[in-house]
């Protein structure tokens, strides 16, 4: 069961979360004028406030799990570097001489 949930995609690359940002924006301002002008219009502060979490909780279901839209372009990575024996890794700082002060 639990190999199940491991096999979930749970990333999402750089312009699906530009995309998320945007579409999650959108949705708010777009639920923000609709509840204002519907709750200025029935004079019910109540309705504006229902509208706006709405619009909050369509758009965490639309921007918050890693769907396939927002995973169009991965990244490619480096490969990674061979592993060195341990007696010659040296940081580059360690390397440079120290400044004596005056």
């Amino acid at each position: 069961m639990l190999s199940m949930f491991k096999s979930i995609p749970t990333h999402m690359d750089y312009k699906g979360q530009k995309l998320a940002e945007q579409i999650f924006q959108g949705v708010i301002l777009v639920s923000a004028v609709i509840g204002f002008i519907y709750g200025l219009l029935i004079q019910q502060f109540g309705w504006t406030v229902y509208i706006m979490l709405a619009g909050f909780a369509l758009s965490c279901l639309l921007t918050l799990p890693p769907w396939p839209v927002y995973r169009r372009n991965p990244l490619s990575w480096q490969p990674p570097l061979p592993e060195t024996s341990g007696e010659n890794r040296e940081k580059p700082q360690e390397n440079l001489k120290k400044k004596k002060h005056k």
